[in-house]
């Protein structure tokens, strides 16, 4: 008999990425000529809940778009790549959320984002949740949407069983309460010293990182170290996972594909290490390619890319 795939829910934001490319980002008052102007579908929930599809999870996205012209462009866009739209409401007096994202000639990126439709989710996206929850594997959080209705789905997944997996970012302050909820947290160096209080630079100062947020509850924390690869940490097994070797064209979305595939590693019963090493397989294929939801690896290119770097 097959096993089913394992089904993974999203709440999280939803944006479409308007995107300059330059030689260097500006100073401040300094204009910069780019080369490029791309627009695509974004936001950490939507990237997530693609890179779970992709990866052959049934993936189930919950949030908000506006009543602009990007909103049907989104919802398209997500139930081409096999999302389920179901808990997606659409609220018509915002605006869609709209990340400006600046890519210099390292691929290294800046992104201011505008919330929209996303920061009106409330109760009718809580409901959404708990009715999708039923069989799931796992709960994906972010910040981009408020502290109550993360805690509010992250306690109704607790009660069912279901792993409570937080990206911890865009920044901003993350009570006790919500760590201690999450079994598995996956900031990156920025984001792990936002909650820490000390620079996080590399396995050294992320080791001890990790030992902080253990310390406030959480179950696994793992702290993405860019193209140094991944920390991880709990109380029985810590390690490194080095980084695979590929062409950086575009970071934006990395760290969306490493928790996607993090999350459906895990949820097929493979050991953290494991899971973290193809997490970062596919966080390298997406930096290969340009693009957010776009970049998202396909599983049969993230295993190859394992086989052929870490026989």
């Amino acid at each position: 008999m097959t096993q089913q795939a394992p089904k993974i829910i999203v709440l999280g934001g939803i944006n479409m990425d308007l995107v300059t490319f330059s030689p260097r980002f500006p100073r401040p008052g300094e204009t910069v000529v780019g080369s490029r102007f791309l627009t695509y579908a974004g936001g950490k929930g939507a990237n997530q809940a693609v890179a779970a599809a992709r990866m052959g999870a049934r993936s189930a996205m919950v949030g908000r778009v506006g009543g602009d012209i990007f909103g049907p462009q989104l919802l398209e866009g997500l139930a081409a790549a096999g999302v389920d739209i179901s808990g997606i409401g659409v609220n018509p007096e915002e605006s869609s959320g709209i990340a400006v994202i600046g890519v210099d000639e390292t691929a290294q990126n800046c992104i201011t984002q505008v919330l929209g439709a996303n920061d009106t989710c409330g109760p009718e996206q809580g409901q959404a949740v708990k009715r999708l929850l039923s069989g799931a594997a796992a709960l994906l959080l972010q910040l981009e949407t408020s502290i109550e209705l993360s805690l509010e789905v992250a306690w109704a997944s607790v009660s069912l069983g279901v792993a409570v997996i937080l990206d911890p970012g865009p920044v901003r302050p993350v009570p006790d309460e919500l760590l201690g909820l999450c079994n598995l947290i996956t900031p990156n160096e920025t984001e792990a010293q936002a909650l820490v209080g000390f620079p996080v630079t590399g396995p050294e100062s992320a080791d001890k990182a990790a030992a902080a947020l253990l310390r406030r509850g959480v179950g696994t924390a793992v702290i993405k170290l860019g193209a140094q690869g991944a920390y991880f940490a709990n109380d029985e097994v810590h390690g490194m996972v080095p980084p695979f070797d590929v062409a950086a064209v575009d970071s934006v979305a990395a760290g969306d594909a490493f928790n996607g595939a993090l999350a459906v590693s895990l949820a097929e019963g493979k050991d953290l290490e494991k899971a973290v090493t193809i997490a970062c397989a596919a966080g390298a294929l997406a930096v290969s390619q340009t693009g957010a939801q776009d970049s998202m690896p396909e599983r049969g290119m993230v295993e190859e890319l394992v086989r052929a770097q870490r026989p």
